[in-house]
């Protein structure tokens, strides 16, 4: 009989255009493991809601929250390695992961950018990814906000996606595996 192992969860997280999603779906690959992505959990939503308008703190994104939380936790309960991405600013997110460590290993992955590089790529989201329509991407930058990125008692490494990846991703995915 196998007995189950404690999986890992890799937390990918940053500020809006940082490249948190692509970078949560390259280790995924490379781990061999699925990617758990807020924002694609609130696409799926919207996508059987019609006439849906987004904006801060609307239904479904209030929603997807705590349904974000149920699916990684019904991953880690059965014993599934996973990455989950999100922002994770610490004060939103903490509540939500902090009763979760018990359950895995933690890594988490925090991504920055130069603000112009972000502002790109999130200008360049909206108008190449129809599902973008979903989020309140505008509003993400339309006030300057400051970002509180997650702190838990976990290994932490930051990651700049400025310009690829530093440290590179080969790094990176040794961090993510690592017991």
């Amino acid at each position: 009989m196998l007995s189950m192992s404690h999986p890992i969860l890799v937390i990918v997280s940053g500020p809006a255009g940082t490249g948190k999603t692509t970078l949560a779906h390259r280790l995924a690959a490379t781990i061999g493991c699925p990617a758990l992505c807020r924002d694609e959990i609130k696409e799926g939503m919207v996508a059987a809601t019609p006439d849906f308008v987004p904006g801060p703190s609307d239904p479904l994104t209030v929603r997807t929250y705590g349904l974000f939380f149920a699916v990684i936790r019904l991953f880690l309960e059965h014993g599934v390695t996973h990455v989950a991405e999100a922002a994770f600013q610490h004060a939103n997110w903490a509540r939500g992961l902090e009763p979760l460590q018990p359950l895995a290993t933690f890594r988490i992955v925090r991504c920055q950018a130069e603000p112009a590089t972000a502002r790109a790529r999130a200008a360049r989201r909206r108008r190449e990814q129809l599902t973008r329509a979903a989020h309140d991407d505008i509003g993400h930058f339309s006030v300057e906000r400051s970002f509180e990125p997650i702190r838990l008692d976990a290994p932490t490494l930051d990651v700049d996606t400025t310009n690829g990846y530093d440290p590179d991703f080969d790094a990176i995915a040794v961090f993510a595996r690592a017991r």
